[in-house]
């Protein structure tokens, strides 16, 4: 049945994680889905910070305009803001493992009923090493997952507990996906909205994790 529901596409879901940030915060953009969402930051006061040593990022840039030394984690090319800075990787973690980073919108494979995520590796497959997610989901006060629904097989990606190895246990606060948005709660997930289209039963149908 999963299959066959649409909800959402990636930029649907990346302006619905954006609804999440308020003026003042210092934002933290996973690779993948989440770095859309310096797409629709509009007008709102963020500061978005990169783990390679950027704090100040923007929506990428049109064509032609790109610089290729103003790159985002998952190295692609963004824009910069009058006020960006720039620093070394020791810095970035400072931030990141000294608290000031107030949300983290980061990519998954899974996320369990309880919190736990995994988003760095498929054992047996090769892999350029663990990125800041580990600091990250251990340092910033608030975690948001958007990420697909379901695998390509129609396998729910929402778990009751996770089968690849964990970034971190309990981390989760919010997830956002193509069908709607959950939230982690000490009983289970609470479903907060449905995507556009989407049904409620649908979306418990498609989640293998505990809904209450």
């Amino acid at each position: 049945m999963a299959g066959e529901i649409k909800g959402w596409d990636r930029n649907q879901m990346a302006a619905r994680a954006a609804q999440e940030l308020e003026d003042g915060m210092y934002v933290n953009l996973g690779i993948g889905i989440p770095t859309l969402v310096a797409n629709y930051v509009g007008d709102k006061d963020i500061t978005l910070q990169s783990e390679n040593g950027m704090l100040g990022m923007r929506p990428f840039p049109f064509e032609g305009e790109e610089d290729p030394d103003l790159i985002n984690a998952g190295k692609q090319t963004i824009t910069e803001l009058a006020r960006t800075s720039y620093f070394d990787s020791a810095t970035s973690f400072g931030m990141i493992r000294g608290g000031k980073i107030a949300v983290a919108v980061l990519g998954a494979m899974e996320v369990s009923e309880r919190g736990d995520l995994a988003n760095w590796m498929i054992p047996g497959k090769l892999v350029k090493g663990m990125g800041g997610a580990m600091d990250l989901v251990a340092g910033v006060g608030r975690v948001i997952v958007v990420m697909d629904h379901t695998n390509k097989h129609g396998e729910s990606k929402v778990l009751r507990d996770c089968t690849l190895p964990l970034t971190g246990k309990g981390v989760v606060d919010r997830i956002i996906t193509n069908l709607g948005v959950l939230d982690v709660t000490h009983k289970g997930l609470h479903i907060v909205e449905c995507a556009d289209g989407v049904t409620r039963e649908e979306l418990i149908a498609a989640t293998e994790a505990t809904i209450v």
